[in-house]
């Protein structure tokens, strides 16, 4: 005889096979076409990009020992994505703490939306590279630069999505404000933050996607231990296959960080976020 228990695992079942089928089978077979597609039109021997089973094959050692420790620069793969995630966890950090708060002054300021607007209109046109010498002539060294290029970088977006954000907070919350006499700080946190976290967290998306992606281009030209630095040298030195591997590193850790914040932003706004 069936338990009630059996029967509802075995209900369950197809629907989550169904779900799995639906979100991961498009994507593997979409990979696997992609990949058979590439090994086809790169086999030849004098191909400038290598084929992907000669990339595994050259690139085996990078992928096998990824906590190695080497002197210098001659470090595991996840030594380099690690000192990377570590400065743009330093600069978002700050870019979103700054973000927040100057998106609220503006949001909320007509004198500060008039004052300060136009000018972050102008900074934020301003390619994140190109505040890179003015950096390193500021603090003498490459890795507060990179993090002040990450800050620059990811703090536009936060201002602008805090702002509008702000700005769109419905008039019957503000009555209700009215209504109970809150105090600016109840008002701040009970009214204000949480109408417009949707805003914020889509600011915060779009600033970790485009911290990840500058500071790749800063570790370029500061040099170090880096995921960006590792590129460059590869480059330098031929080795087309471990910038491949890189590269491939590289999109999997911004995948992973934009859906990050993404979990986060429908937790805290309970599903009122976009994903």
């Amino acid at each position: 005889m069936t338990t009630p228990k059996k029967t509802v695992a075995r209900r369950a079942l197809p629907q989550w096979l169904t779900s799995l089928t639906g979100h991961v089978v498009p994507p593997l077979i979409t990979l696997a076409f992609l990949l058979v597609f590439w090994e086809i039109i790169c086999s030849s021997p004098t191909a400038s990009i290598p084929a992907p089973s000669r990339v595994v094959s050259e690139t085996w050692e990078l992928i096998a020992h990824p906590f190695y420790v080497g002197q210098g620069i001659d470090q595991g793969l996840f030594w380099h994505i690690f000192a990377s995630l570590r400065r743009v966890a330093l600069g978002y950090c700050l870019a979103a703490v700054v973000g927040i708060a100057l998106g609220t002054l503006v949001g909320q300021s007509q004198w500060a939306m008039r004052g300060l607007d136009p000018i972050f209109q102008v900074l934020r046109t301003v390619p994140p590279l190109a505040w890179l010498p003015l950096s390193l002539a500021a603090f003498k060294d490459g890795n507060p630069s990179a993090i002040f290029v990450i800050f620059i970088t990811a703090i536009w977006p936060i201002i602008i999505n805090t702002a509008v954000g702000i700005r769109n907070i419905p008039q019957d919350y503000l009555n209700v404000a009215k209504v109970l006499r809150l105090n600016q700080f109840e008002y701040f946190t009970k009214i204000m933050i949480p109408a417009a976290a949707p805003y914020i967290f889509t600011g915060l998306r779009i600033g970790i996607g485009l911290s990840w992606l500058a500071i790749v281009a800063a570790e370029m030209l500061i040099g170090g231990v880096g995921i960006g630095f590792f590129i460059w040298d590869a480059w330098n030195s031929s080795r087309i296959s471990d910038i491949i591997l890189a590269l491939i590193y590289v999109g999997i850790v911004g995948y992973l960080l934009d859906r990050t914040i993404a979990f986060v932003a429908k937790a805290v706004t309970r599903n009122t976020a976009s994903a």
